[in-house]
């Protein structure tokens, strides 16, 4: 798994893609928290805190994540290099958990510089360093889940067809409807709170609050090891 780890994330950099991914999520969270007046914007909020950008981060990640994956096994397929990985001695599983890994990672790196920001409020805070820690840490717990599984979305999606662009169209659908769309349906028939709870976005804004609920982990594992299993179930497949 760490071969396959080590070759993915390098691929990564020797791309256009890390850079890329890291590039754009970091711009366009920076433009939108520091530059561009609006409801996003940190400085005209008139208190100091992060809640715009763990709203925005969210929705940059719907897009990014599926960009990072699209290639993960439909260049595979493509490429007809599959069946050539699959004769290594490493297991379907270590394949999949492998390029997991490695598409995490580059979201992790991605998320690094944006600690940046907790520093930026504490010093914003009146006074300094009046910033909800429990909130914070638990909002970046929330990203760090949400983003194992988009990622484990993704990759299943990469599976899916040898079209990367495919893949992506499918990855944001996907993700998109297990975020947003069960608030959607939800709301449409009178905010049913238990539909609401089948959604990623309502256990991500309970992590948020800064109370880790072992249902809401529990949830996030669940979700993220389904799709790595149908994941797995297709390479088998192939």
């Amino acid at each position: 798994m760490i071969a396959i780890l080590k070759k993915e994330f390098n691929s990564f950099f020797a791309s256009p893609i890390a850079y890329l991914v890291i590039g754009v999520f970091l711009l366009l969270n920076g433009l939108f928290l520091w530059v561009f007046k609006g409801d996003f914007n940190i400085l005209n909020a008139g208190f100091a805190d992060l809640t715009s950008f763990f709203f925005l981060a969210p929705w940059v990640f719907l897009f990014l994540i599926p960009a990072i994956t699209m290639k993960s096994f439909a260049d595979e397929f493509n490429n007809g290099t599959i069946e050539l990985l699959k004769t290594k001695p490493i297991s379907d599983w270590q394949i999949v958990l492998g390029k997991f890994s490695a598409s995490l990672l580059l979201v992790l790196v991605a998320l690094i510089p944006t600690l940046t920001y907790i520093y930026t409020i504490y010093q914003l805070g009146n006074p300094t360093g009046n910033i909800d820690f429990g909130s914070t840490i638990g909002s970046y717990l929330g990203l760090l889940f949400l983003a194992a599984t988009y990622t484990a979305i993704g990759l299943f999606t990469s599976t899916l067809s040898k079209n990367q662009i495919v893949a992506f169209i499918l990855g944001v659908f996907i993700t998109f409807f297990l975020f947003y769309g069960f608030d959607v349906i939800s709301d449409s028939i009178g905010n049913n709170l238990t539909l609401k709870k089948m959604g990623l976005n309502e256990h991500f804004k309970s992590i948020s609050r800064g109370v880790i609920d072992t249902r809401d982990i529990v949830y996030f594992l669940s979700v993220t090891v389904f799709f790595l299993f149908i994941t797995k179930t297709r390479l088998d497949n192939e």
